[in-house]
């Protein structure tokens, strides 16, 4: 077993392993039985961000006019970017597929993951549900979160062309998806990944490395997400600074730094 830095407060198993929380000075964190940090959750004030890589998940609000009201979440771990939602969007309906019922437990009992009515999540493997979801109900959403790739790389089930196809067509025309990848441009798992998200969205992606860290957040754009205005960015960056208390202002710089082939579909400087 590993040895943590804090105080182990719980540990669990089940069949895909052992699942631990650990707090260490006001910061709790979720680990799948190695040093890697699943979710981190402040005991002081729970519905921020404390990860550098949940606050790059939320740079598609640089290109939202309006907040979606209904989202979709595959992944759910300690629940960061559920409570975010719900606490600073109230008109939100979110709905998560989370693969491990421990999970959703520890997310609830652990990280203040709220029983609230505007919140439903469906315990199962993302892949079919996402495809029964797209055959039956497509165009429903107007984000769509990814957060399950970790160190040890994707569950196997969502590595494939299909899953990112379903994806998309669970969006609405105007609809963004949000993926958080890991490992970097070398990583096998992660160009297979990008080429499937640029195939699906015909290559309306962005990629925002995270500072000091291995995850990389990809943005997908919908075939009628518009044209941005980069000065208009800028303000709206500088505005959501502001109001949440999160590095937007950087993230557009970074996201202009690092996507120079594709900028100027999504957009204008």
């Amino acid at each position: 077993m590993y040895k943590y830095d804090g105080l182990l407060i719980h540990e669990s198993h089940d069949d895909d392993g052992v699942l631990q929380v650990v707090d260490n000075f006001g910061i709790r964190s979720l680990h799948f039985g190695s040093t890697a940090i699943q979710s981190s959750m402040s005991l002081a004030q729970p519905e921020c961000l404390q990860l550098a890589y949940a606050r790059a998940m939320t740079s598609c609000l640089l290109f939202l006019p309006e907040m979606a009201e209904q989202i979709l979440l595959v992944g759910l771990g300690g629940g960061s970017l559920v409570k975010h939602w719900l606490h600073h969007f109230p008109q939100c309906r979110l709905q998560v597929v989370e693969y491990r019922k421990n999970v959703v437990k520890i997310a609830r009992s652990h990280f203040s993951v709220p029983f609230d009515p505007r919140l439903k999540i469906v315990i199962g493997d993302g892949s079919p549900i996402l495809r029964q979801r797209a055959a039956t109900a497509p165009e429903s959403y107007g984000l769509l979160f990814v957060d399950a790739f970790d160190h040890e790389g994707m569950a196997e089930s969502l590595r494939n062309q299909a899953f990112f196809d379903d994806c998309k067509n669970l969006l609405k025309p105007d609809g963004m998806m949000v993926i958080n990848l890991w490992g970097g441009v070398t990583n096998p798992a992660f160009i297979a990944c990008t080429d499937w998200l640029d195939t699906a969205f015909n290559g309306r992606m962005l990629y925002l490395p995270v500072k000091d860290r291995s995850n990389i957040i990809g943005l997908a754009f919908n075939s009628q997400v518009p044209c941005f205005d980069f000065k208009d960015l800028k303000q709206r960056a500088e505005l959501l600074e502001y109001r949440y208390q999160i590095e937007y202002p950087a993230f557009l710089q970074t996201l202009k730094r690092h996507n120079a082939n594709t900028l100027a579909h999504i957009i204008k400087s």
